[in-house]
């Protein structure tokens, strides 16, 4: 059978209008079914009901995950009207009949409601990724500057900056659509037919079944389903025979759950327990049946829940700290461009010259390699990631990696190997005896339907482990297979007289039943004595006894299963008798139980291990049960001192829930819902970066919510989608590599932040003071725009710089309240060198207290080029710069280069044609002084500002 495919649902569009509070119909679906009927049918109402849904979450509104969304609480009250209702109030509620739609009125509908499907995602197309990569502030900066630079006619500076945006752009836009490409291989989408009933004849109706396209259902069509089908949307079951639907999908849960539609459900019950209820994108794993459709496409359960994706995901602190920045530097800019006009002005008179300077400086003060720095560094990252087997589908993600400080993980296929391993085999006084697992072996080995991972677990454990149970002495004559109804298997086997083998009795006929030990212990009057090897009744004390045995295996995450026998060497069977399973599976005797653990990944506990110790911290969040839950994490190492359950954090009220989810390390049988409101709780409340890891439609909120969403390439498609970080291989030890990574670039990212703001700023102070003291420029608008160009350039190579290693050990955020403190300390450094300069210039080169214009601004291109060139050695490591920490060979090289390239250009023809000349040895060598003056004082500042803010970078 065909598997649907759920999608992305940022599409959704829809505008439906709400009824009315007096609406009968509203009134029936808020506080039940109207028990007043006459038949009519109430047109129209459908179409109106609870399905406009509203957009809760608008941008900029904190959410904090302690309650359900409006639309979930609507759809709620829909389904739990439906379920407690008489199956006539049902049809009544969807203008619907026993004997189904008619083609034309189906046809009518599917247009009122559109396809049957939910909201789908198509993937940013090109432009919308190449619009995303452009729309960033600093670009929009430099283009500004650029316009300004062409109007002036300084046309190279205007080339320049366009060249860099077009740069930082196209490396941005080349790496996301890349990574889109590969996402998209990874989605597929399958339809799947779906038989409906439906009527036909104007005067005598006749029903017929059809086949057609899942995307043509409508609600009120009559849809029948048997093993395999999934079901089109949400349904209210009619009939229903020994039917078992798996809901892994919306809950998690790897065990199927039993449907029936005799049952009348209320609020007590939990939605995804109702018993009548069937949800679209579940499917049947067993049992046969009908069932009426009340909610299609867009107005089912799980697009409610997930109708505010594209919602969750919160505000992005870089960008945010970003943002700031470059409104601080604008506002600065203008104020400090502004003044610099003037004073040009009024002291040259030269309108156009004076706009050309102010513009050079504003270039100046703009950290214009920073777009490319950020994206470089992202795209580094990317590409180291893409060696460990990741695909990187938002850049920003890896940024957000080295921020993250916890993260939530599903533990099936994650923590564990998501296989069943047998591990014991013990008898009803819970001892272990090689009778069950003879039995057991024997049921596993001969049953011929389909072989499940219990049966090959137990095959694996005899065949490893030297058993010689030798099936070629048996042989079957016939087999009542699995359902999940029954959930047992049974086999009947003949042998010899006498058989060989140890502890079996001379059985000629007996069957053998083995599956979930309720439904065994159901089937069995008796139980075998452990000392005396006799037969005896099922006594309330034997149930007890082990009802107590099994408990204690289950809350050590074991997964049980029942054992049992019957003598048949009396009883004549025939495919007659064979027909009525519940005379053939009675009055047996129980042997024992099988025990299964899905055991913990070799690397799980070494990579939690890694995480912890870089300050991430685990958080197990599942649909399984808490017994397993608790079971693997004390495997793997996660505490669980605080665990809880979603049926326990739906009773609590807001702040309970918030302090419940901070403490918990393990949070068990959760919803979609609950999963998302974990995480939202986690980052609005506790202020955390939050990772999540899932791969199911069930985790798909918490993806989308969460600042780093990851998954696998064997995720289910709307998982893959809205996934930042897609692995291909379910391995956390990738993870590690990845946080690793993420504060690489979130450091390098910072040095070149804090670097140019504090250069740059100290840069266009002492303009500003130079040209106060001074009668001329104290560097023309080229000379400024090619030292400024110089530094730019030899910022390139920081995304290759390395980061220290306590740096790496904890999880880094972005502080925009730091920023103005750290200028302040530091800034006025960069200054005092400047002045410095000039007062060494004016007392020891000056001639007759007059200084050669040429002969200046040669000593402050190279001294200014110097300093911001050098203080990135400084700025990048809390240790002494070349003593105790030395840059990564890329830097180093950029460094030399660049100073070597600035000393030069004075004594070239270049030098010449920009206006400089030759400067003396003498003033190299106070150079030298006044750098190691900087990097002494500027290394004492930094211990002092350790100390005051313990934090550097």
């Amino acid at each position: 059978m065909e598997r649907f495919k759920f999608l992305r649902f940022f599409s959704f569009r829809t505008q439906l209008d709400f009824l009315p509070s007096s609406n009968p119909v509203r009134e029936n679906l808020i506080n039940g079914a109207n028990t007043d009927t006459n038949g009519e049918h109430r047109d129209g109402f459908f179409s109106n009901l609870v399905y406009g849904f509203l957009r809760r979450f608008k941008s900029g509104k904190k959410i904090d995950g302690g309650s359900k969304t409006e639309e979930e609480e609507k759809v709620y009250s829909w389904l739990y009207a439906l379920a407690r209702s008489e199956i006539y109030m049902a049809f009544e509620y969807v203008r619907s009949t026993e004997r189904g739609l008619s083609f034309t009125e189906a046809e009518k509908r599917l247009k009122e409601n559109g396809p049957n499907t939910p909201l789908e995602y198509t993937f940013p197309s090109s432009w919308h990724l190449l619009w995303s990569a452009f729309f960033h502030p600093f670009n929009i900066i430099l283009i500004v500057l650029s316009a300004l630079s062409y109007i002036t006619s300084d046309n190279p500076n205007g080339c320049i900056m366009l060249i860099l945006v077009f740069i930082s752009v196209s490396l941005r836009f080349y790496q996301e659509y890349g990574s889109s490409k590969a996402a998209m291989q990874l989605s597929e989408y399958v339809r799947s037919p779906v038989k409906v009933q439906r009527c036909a004849g104007r005067v005598v109706q006749t029903e017929l079944i059809v086949q057609v396209d899942q995307r043509d259902v409508v609600p009120g069509d009559i849809v029948i389903f048997e093993p395999g089908d999934l079901f089109p949307g949400d349904v209210r079951l009619l009939t229903s025979k020994h039917l078992v639907v798996s809901q892994s999908s919306l809950t998690g849960e790897s065990w199927p759950t039993e449907k029936t539609a005799d049952a009348r459900e209320d609020r007590s019950t939990p939605l995804l327990e109702l018993k009548n209820i069937c949800f679209m994108g579940t499917n049947v794993v067993s049992g046969t049946g009908t069932g009426l459709v009340v909610s299609t496409g867009s107005k089912t359960y799980i697009s409610a829940v997930f109708s505010t994706i594209g919602k969750h995901k919160p505000a992005d602190s870089f960008e945010k700290g970003i943002r700031h920045i470059s409104y601080v530097l604008v506002g600065v800019m203008l104020l400090v461009v502004t003044i610099m006009i003037l004073v040009e002005y009024f002291t040259f008179y030269d309108l156009s010259e004076s706009t050309l300077f102010g513009i050079s400086v504003a270039c100046a003060l703009t950290p214009q390699m920073l777009p490319l720095i950020i994206n470089t560094s992202l795209a580094k990252g990317a590409l180291a990631m893409a060696r460990e087997r990741c695909i990187v589908k938002s850049l920003s993600a890896i940024r957000d990696m080295g921020s993250m400080d916890i993260l939530c993980i599903d533990k099936t296929g994650t923590l564990t190997m998501n296989r069943a391993i047998m591990v014991n085999h013990l008898d009803s006084w819970g001892a272990p005896r090689e009778k069950v697992l003879h039995f057991a072996f024997l049921n596993s080995y001969f049953k011929s339907d389909q072989k499940y991972p219990l049966d090959d677990a137990i095959l694996a454990f005899v065949y490893t482990n030297g058993y010689r149970f030798q099936p070629s002495k048996w042989r079957k004559t016939d087999e009542i297979p699995f359902d999940f109804m029954r959930r047992r298997v049974s086999v009947i086997l003949e042998t010899e007289s006498n058989p060989e083998g140890r502890n079996i009795q001379p059985f000629y006929r007996f069957i053998i039943t083995k599956g979930a030990l309720e439904d065994v212990l159901k089937v069995c009057s008796y139980v075998e004595n452990v000392d005396m090897g006799e037969i005896t009744a099922v006594s309330a004390e034997h149930h007890h006894r082990i009802l107590n045995v099994v408990e204690e295996l289950r809350n050590e995450g074991l997964r049980i299963i029942g054992v049992a026998i019957k003598n048949l060497q009396q009883t004549k069977i025939s495919k007659q008798n064979m027909e009525n399973e519940d005379d053939v599976e009675s009055d047996m005797v129980f042997l024992g139980v099988i025990a299964f653990f899905d055991p913990p990944k070799d690397s799980a506990k070494e990579a939690l291990w890694r995480l912890a110790e870089k300050g991430v911290k685990a958080k197990v969040l599942t649909g399984d049960s808490l017994s397993l839950a608790i079971k693997i994490c004390k495997e793997v190492g996660i505490r669980t001192t605080h665990v809880t359950t979603g049926p326990e954090l739906e009773q609590l009220n807001q702040e309970a829930f918030h302090e419940k989810v901070k403490k918990a390390t393990v949070l068990a049988r959760l919803t979609p819902s609950q999963k998302l409101r974990v995480v939202q709780s986690l980052q609005s409340v506790a202020n955390h970066v939050v990772g999540f890891l899932g791969d199911g439609i069930n985790d798909s909120l918490a993806l989308d919510a969460a600042n780093v969403g990851i998954s696998v390439d064997s995720a289910a498609s709307v998982a893959k989608d809205l996934a930042d970080i897609i692995l291909l291989e379910k391995d956390l030890n990738v993870l590690v590599a990845g946080v690793e990574q993420g504060r690489l670039t979130f450091g390098n990212t910072m040095k070149y932040i804090k670097l140019s703001v504090i250069a740059n700023l100290g840069s266009v102070v002492s303009l500003f003071i130079v040209t106060l003291v001074l009668r001329f420029e104290p560097l023309t608008p080229i000379q400024l725009l090619v030292q400024n160009f110089l530094y730019s350039v030899g910022q390139i190579a920081i995304p290759w710089d390395r980061m220290e290693e306590d740096y790496v050990k904890i999880p880094q955020k972005w502080s925009v309240k730091s920023l103005p403190m750290f200028i302040l300390w530091n800034g006025p450094v960069c200054t005092l060198c400047d002045v410095a300069t000039l007062l060494f210039v004016w007392f020891y080169y000056s001639s007759g207290g007059k200084l050669d214009e040429s002969f200046f601004r040669s000593a402050y291109f190279i001294q200014g080029l110097l300093m911001q060139t050098l203080i990135f050695h400084l700025i990048r490591t809390e240790k002494i710069p070349f003593i105790m920490e030395i840059a990564s060979w890329p830097v180093l090289a950029s460094t030399v280069v660049i100073s070597a390239i600035g000393i030069a250009i004075p004594f070239s023809i270049i030098g010449d044609f920009m206006g400089f000349t030759d400067l003396p040895l003498s003033y190299f060598g106070f150079l030298v002084v006044l750098f190691v003056g900087y990097f002494t004082v500027g290394q004492i500042v930094k211990r002092i500002y350790i100390m005051v803010y313990k934090k550097w970078l």
